[in-house]
């Protein structure tokens, strides 16, 4: 017999599977998603968690005339396979092959490109109101989770819906958890909600036993659905969202498919927004993932069978390394503090976490309180230690600015995941910091050539008692150049290796591409100099002045956009001050940067050193000419 899973080859198609169907089409798409993921990698177990709920959202939408959003948007790939993608899924998050976010150039079912989180209830309001001026009647569906609801832009969405009154359903997806455990007094209050099942039990009883009365059951009913205020505050701890003048609905079982169509139904005859509730297990389906959600959330190829990743053991990562020297620096002083947005895994302060649990903050998905919540500790006399991945820093820019930079405070900055980080694409490339950091006074900015030098660079930070930002890639710390270890001087470059005609000025990560370019140039007889830039900023002018006195080339060397960047810094100073060298800008010019292994997004973009050493010799070529 074909699979039920063949049936569906576009947009809608689910609606010709008759509901006896509908539990064996869910097994089908886990068994889908656990072959293609375990192949190509993604995330895994948001996916499996929402497969009955998003089978219930395409029976109750008619795409692509309503309209879906999704938080954040790696649960996405359930409606990918909904909409008619399922051939896409062997190129999932590669180079030119489909997004494991949603995007509407790859599909009109897409209604919003997301990536980051907090953001659906804003987008779909917007859109329902957009929709009610020009007189249309679709529906418009978020779907946010609950571990986005720390984030502060969720409620001034809902702050805003509950004032314009406008038709719109908010599908709270409820399990326990975002990437990390959640943390914080929503999570409090929903495992309230989700563990006090008396008010949906409550209210069914009591509906039934008063329509039994002869006669005057109905009226009672409708009495009783009109005073639902008093009954919730009875049963429920708070009602928020009713408070706020929101209907709330639920909870109720996200893995029952005819459950939530039907409370989705009853939704849509409420006026104004809605919330439903919904109860779901992150990994449902994948007993391993169940057991490890947050290790399966986003994953690498796979063993199916014990859920053993297949990619090769690399060394100690860049993250580890600072875990391990925040640890020993905070034994030496007990003023660090680490705080970190709902994110403790990801950013190496697990550990910390463990050995100092006091001094240890998870704030939620709330970079920007996160931020202003470090300065408040900076100004009453801590040294907060603030790990957020680049991608995410950007939502805390006025703060950064306002908050910590105006005062000078001394807050360190912890950008993991800065420059190309790869398969996530375009929303997650940490590729601006240098730009939108580089802005404002009272910033200092370091990037490490390698594992030691993080560690250098960390200690100098937490010393320095002013803002300073510390930005490394994602994966493998490099381990080369062991034998440079010249001490740190603030606003000073290393010069790594002394040569002549053409200089590598080459920003952290860049630092190990500089190296092979050299090897290449050298071999055309072209001895070039390597200089560590070690400060972003302040820019080591002196530097600068000195190497153009021997050097006919600049090559500014960065993981980040032109716009704003090193280089660009560069190209300003060798203007003003006249300089008798030319410049060549190796940075990533105007655009976004989709996914793609890291090797070959470099390629792409120029960054590689094949790439950069042609440059070189074509910029000598044209001198030569």
């Amino acid at each position: 017999m074909p699979k039920i899973l063949d049936k569906i080859q576009q947009a809608n198609d689910i609606k010709k599977i008759v509901k006896e169907d509908w539990s064996d089409l869910a097994a089908e798409i886990r068994k889908f998603l656990l072959e293609k993921v375990s192949k190509t990698g993604g995330h895994l177990s948001s996916n499996l968690g929402v497969v009955e709920l998003t089978m219930a959202l395409h029976l109750f939408l008619d795409f692509p005339e309503d309209k879906l959003v999704w938080d954040v948007g790696h649960q996405s790939y359930v409606h990918k396979i909904l909409t008619g993608r399922k051939e896409g899924f062997d190129t999932l998050r590669q180079l030119d092959g489909m997004s494991g976010f949603p995007k509407s150039i790859e599909s009109d079912t897409d209604a919003f490109n997301t990536g980051h989180s907090s953001t659906s209830i804003s987008a779909a309001l917007g859109m329902a109101k957009a929709r009610d001026l020009q007189g249309k009647k679709n529906k418009v569906v978020a779907v946010i989770g609950d571990g986005a609801l720390s984030g502060g832009m969720a409620y001034e969405a809902l702050n805003n819906a509950a004032r314009l009154h406008t038709n719109m359903i908010v599908v709270l997806n409820d399990n326990n958890m975002s990437i990390s455990e959640n943390v914080g007094g929503m999570a409090t209050y929903l495992g309230k909600i989700r563990t006090d099942v008396r008010y949906s039990n409550l209210k069914m009883s009591v509906e039934q036993a008063m329509l039994k009365i002869p006669q005057i059951g109905e009226t009672l009913v409708s009495k009783v659905r009109r005073s639902k205020e008093s009954i919730k505050r009875f049963v429920v701890p708070g009602m928020l969202f009713e408070d706020m003048g929101i209907t709330y609905l639920g909870p109720i079982d996200g893995h029952n498919v005819s459950e939530v169509l039907v409370m989705l139904q009853r939704a849509q005859l409420v006026r104004g927004p809605v919330i439903v509730h919904v109860i779901t297990k992150k990994g449902k389906g994948y007993r391993i993932a169940e057991r490890y959600p947050s290790a399966f959330h986003g994953v690498n190829p796979f063993q199916v069978e014990n859920g053993k990743s297949l990619s090769p053991k690399s060394g100690i990562s860049y993250t580890e390394v600072f875990s391990k020297k925040l640890i020993e620096l905070a034994s030496k002083n007990k003023k660090i503090t680490a705080i970190t947005a709902a994110m403790p895994s990801g950013t190496g302060l697990a550990a910390f976490k463990q050995v100092y649990p006091r001094r240890f903050i998870d704030v939620g998905i709330a970079e920007e309180h996160a931020v202003t919540f470090a300065a408040g500790m900076a100004k009453a006399g801590m040294i907060p230690v603030v790990a957020i991945y680049s991608t995410f820093m950007q939502r805390a820019y006025d703060q950064i600015l306002h908050d910590v930079c105006i005062g000078n405070l001394p807050v360190v900055f912890i950008l993991d995941r800065a420059g190309i980080v790869g398969n996530d694409g375009e929303t997650h490339q940490g590729i601006f910091d240098l730009s939108f950091l580089g802005s404002i006074p009272n910033m200092t900015i370091l990037a490490p050539k390698n594992d030691w030098e993080l560690e250098e660079m960390l200690s100098f930070a937490v010393d320095l008692q002013r803002p300073v930002a510390l930005r490394f890639p994602r994966g493998t710390a490099y381990q080369e150049l062991q034998e440079y270890r010249e001490s740190l001087e603030y606003g000073k470059s290393e010069i790594l290796i002394k040569g002549k005609k053409v200089a590598l000025l080459a920003v952290g990560s860049m630092v190990k591409h500089a190296v092979k370019v050299r090897e290449l140039l050298l071999a055309d007889g072209i001895d070039a100099t390597i200089a560590n830039v070690r400060f972003v900023k302040p820019m080591d002018e002196t530097m600068l002045m000195e190497l153009s006195k021997n050097h006919d080339i600049f090559v500014t060397m960065e993981e980040n956009v032109e716009w704003g960047g090193y280089g660009q810094n560069v190209s300003g100073f060798i203007s003003k001050m006249h300089l008798p060298v030319s410049h060549i800008n190796i940075s990533i010019k105007d655009m976004f940067v989709e996914h793609g292994q890291v090797y070959e997004l470099c390629q792409k973009l120029g960054l590689d050193p094949q790439s950069i050493y042609h440059e070189v010799m074509s910029e000598i070529e044209s001198k030569r000419g």
